[in-house]
């Protein structure tokens, strides 16, 4: 069998067993031999891996899916399968049909549309199917899901400028960390570097919470406006940016360091880096650091630093590289 030469039948039964190998290695009563059954099915044919995938992705967006009280909803069909396996069921068919004709749809549980972007070592400029435009850093990824009553943007991890399609009837949403950013249509930045998150508005108004978990819309942005947040925060901080902020120069290709203590300056700097950098101490982020860099070649600066600033690099145990301060000199008696 090669991919050339698949009948209808054969694709559909390919996707088919995808879902069936998905639910099952996810369960909690996979055995040893189904693990083994299934890397063998996946790697018998190079299509059956694309789909598994696939299927994974779909996987993710029904995990946030809220559970339906069975008083409250009336089933499509008369069925035994448990709640997952009607999400995954009906990810299936949003492989071939619009979901627009299943109770997902209808419900708000599955979206009609889910598109899967990445960038990793250039910017890239890409177009969601609402119309809407983003540009993605470097080291970003991040998927698109389109909703009956929302659309929505979950950041996994990196940094976007999103112009959005105005639509008020249909919200847009990134969720970023804990929290998430609500708008109509504007322009504006994400970051998000580990469990930290900063929103730069640049045109329009969002509303941007550190929980989404927690009540209320959030704090209201104006423009040149910015709000962060990290884990653990009941709301985020807000602050005015002025027109010498470099947040947004990651889309010219530059990050600018603006005579930052190394504690602050590492996040931005880490996020660009294949091994981060560390501290040895408090008093070794406190030393401050400046300077334009390529945000393509940032994976030199380690290895410069002791050049312009005084430290000296180790390494721990993971092998990452730690910056150490300079010993102090004891004063001349």
């Amino acid at each position: 069998m090669t991919q050339d030469t698949l009948s209808e039948a054969e694709y559909d039964a390919i996707t088919d067993a995808a879902a069936h190998w998905c639910m099952r290695v996810h369960a909690a009563d996979c055995t040893a031999e189904e693990q083994r059954a299934f890397q063998q099915w996946h790697d018998t044919h190079p299509l059956h891996a694309f789909e598994y995938q696939a299927m994974l992705e779909i996987w993710d967006v029904a995990g946030d899916l809220p559970r339906p009280e069975p008083a409250s909803v009336k089933p499509v069909a008369k069925s035994s399968r448990p709640w997952r396996q009607f999400a995954i069921a009906a990810g299936v068919c949003a492989l071939a049909l619009p979901l627009a004709a299943y109770s997902g749809w209808n419900l708000g549980w599955l979206p009609d549309s889910y598109q899967h972007f990445a960038a990793t070592d250039e910017i890239r400029q890409v177009t969601l199917s609402d119309g809407s435009q983003l540009e993605l850093n470097l080291n970003t990824d991040l998927t698109f899901s389109n909703y009956k009553d929302e659309r929505r943007v979950t950041l996994k991890q990196g940094e976007a400028f999103f112009t959005v399609s105005h639509d008020v009837s249909h919200p847009f949403v990134v969720r970023a960390g804990e929290g998430e950013i609500r708008v109509t249509g504007t322009r504006f930045n994400v970051w998000m570097y580990q469990d930290q998150v900063r929103v730069n508005l640049v045109e329009g108004s969002v509303l941007v919470t550190s929980n989404r978990s927690l009540p209320g819309d959030g704090l209201r942005l104006g423009p040149s406006m910015q709000a962060r947040y990290q884990q653990g925060d009941y709301m985020p901080q807000i602050n005015q940016t002025y027109a010498s902020d470099t947040s947004l120069t990651w889309r010219d290709g530059k990050l600018v360091l603006g005579n930052l203590a190394l504690s602050e300056a590492l996040p931005l700097i880490n996020r660009y880096l294949n091994k981060p950098l560390e501290l040895a101490d408090t008093r070794t982020g406190a030393i401050r650091v400046g300077g334009i860099y390529n945000i393509k070649a940032l994976n030199n600066l380690p290895d410069s630093l002791p050049k312009v600033l005084p430290v000296y690099l180790t390494r721990n145990k993971q092998g990452n590289p730690v910056i150490n301060s300079m010993p102090q000199q004891p004063p001349k008696s």
